[in-house]
């Protein structure tokens, strides 16, 4: 059940996930989730939520302007 609505059920999804980061942006795209089929809102797992952060913290040590990243690619 979504903890937005309290009504949808949460389906799999893919999103685009975006941190900005000092004056640079990544995108990471097609990350699976978990988005209510009423409200819309996006959760991830536990373990999505974990590679999330290993990728952000990888982008920022290497940061231009913009890096975008395939989660279905390095995960």
């Amino acid at each position: 059940m979504c903890h937005a609505c309290l009504n949808g059920n949460k389906l799999m999804a893919k999103t685009t996930f975006t941190v900005e980061y000092k004056e640079c942006i990544i995108v990471i795209k097609n990350v699976p989730c978990l988005e209510c089929e009423i409200c819309g809102e996006i959760t991830f797992t536990d373990a999505v939520s974990e590679k999330l952060e290993l990728l952000v913290n990888a982008a920022k040590k290497i940061m231009q302007d913009i890096a975008v990243i395939d989660y279905c690619k390095v995960a």
